[in-house]
């Protein structure tokens, strides 16, 4: 469940039994894929309204999940790239991207080191695998001009692609070299002029923290930080430590401060704010935190975003939808269907559960909501 709080909220106690009658009814009217698009305008517009209104985070998912329609072709349903993947880290850009591929996306592409290429494609002939990025170890004998040469053709062979996609994904498996990251950097300063959403993750949270400016007042940005990083992103802003006595005013702050970039701060529950409200998602998951699942959250709402945003368009056409802040439902979708999934994992493996179970069960629990 989410909870809508406003800056001096907290939780508030449940909806009134007609509330609740009212929701399990909107769930019942959105069951199966043939839900109209009216229908699901409806669902958004609903979850969207006043602040005492507490909505189920499964409407949501309903809501923004498109229809699968004989019509529609291949690219139409999400196309999902990941920045991500060095020598040292293959699985992570791997679960970000198998992860969307496995809430449906049509195509899922991951730009990695050439020394994590051949491993990330050895995972799965279903991504599509870019080696165009470079670390420092591998130029150490380049001078300056030679760099910059080797960052334009990097920044030129990421341009040709850069418009095929409904959403990238920032960070998993990045690592932290200084040239990788500053290629990067240019491929997100890139991405915004080019009006793309942008889900940073990983190490591509240590990038924005130390270089705020590629983000602050990018609506179409989502930060996912874990505790850790969510404390380093308090002290760059804010300037001061986390804030456990009011962390919801502490939230909207940061969002606001960075200019109403959509934060999800992973915890217990899963705080979202755009800056001007936060929500809550509280569904349980499961008590074993393998490494891994960040990035399937990752994937995850890069996917619901994109999907959110083809929602909002189809409602301004309609005119039956306030409009929705697409970033937001993405997040409310990507955390509940990630909890979801994690606690039908762990039914199965309980303490063996590792990160490739939960992807596992993403289409399995999605097949339940559906």
């Amino acid at each position: 469940m989410f909870v809508k709080h406003g800056m001096n909220s907290g939780f508030s106690s449940l909806a009134s039994s007609s509330v609740l009658r009212r929701q399990q009814f909107l769930i019942r009217s959105l069951k199966g894929y043939s839900v109209s698009d009216k229908i699901r305008m409806e669902a958004v517009k609903c979850l969207s309204g006043g602040a005492s209104l507490e909505a189920n985070a499964e409407s949501v998912l309903r809501a923004i999940t498109p229809s699968l329609d004989p019509t529609r072709h291949k690219g139409q349903a999400g196309k999902i790239a990941v920045i991500g993947g060095c020598r040292e880290y293959t699985g992570a850009p791997y679960f970000a991207a198998i992860s969307a591929l496995k809430i449906g996306a049509d195509l899922s592409h991951v730009f990695c080191t050439e020394g994590a290429a051949t491993v990330i494609k050895s995972y799965s002939p279903e991504l599509i695998v870019h080696p165009i990025l470079e670390e420092s170890y591998n130029i150490s004998g380049v001078n300056d001009e030679g760099k910059r040469d080797i960052s334009k053709k990097i920044l030129s062979e990421f341009d040709k692609w850069m418009e095929r996609f409904d959403c990238l994904v920032v960070g998993p498996g990045l690592g932290r070299d200084p040239f990788l990251l500053e290629c990067v950097s240019k491929i997100m300063t890139r991405a915004r002029q080019s009006n793309v959403p942008i889900v940073v993750d990983g190490d591509g949270l240590f990038l924005v923290t130390n270089s705020i400016e590629l983000v602050s007042g990018y609506r179409l940005a989502v930060l996912t930080p874990n505790v850790n990083e969510y404390k380093r992103l308090v002290q760059k802003v804010l300037g001061c430590d986390v804030n456990d006595q009011n962390t919801h005013g502490e939230l909207l702050s940061l969002s606001k401060q960075i200019g109403n970039v959509t934060i999800l701060r992973k915890g217990k529950s899963d705080l979202i704010s755009d800056g001007e409200k936060v929500q809550s998602v509280s569904i349980y998951g499961s008590p074993r935190r393998c490494g891994g699942q960040g990035d399937i959250l990752s994937g995850s709402v890069a996917v619901f975003l994109s999907w959110a945003r083809q929602c909002n368009s189809a409602a301004e056409r309609e005119s039956t939808i306030s409009r929705t802040n697409p970033t937001v439902l993405g997040c409310i979708a990507g955390s509940a269907l990630l909890r979801k999934a994690a606690a039908l994992a762990f039914e199965h493996k309980k303490r063996s559960t590792l990160t490739t179970d939960i992807i596992e069960h993403l289409g399995q629990r999605y097949t339940h909501l559906s």
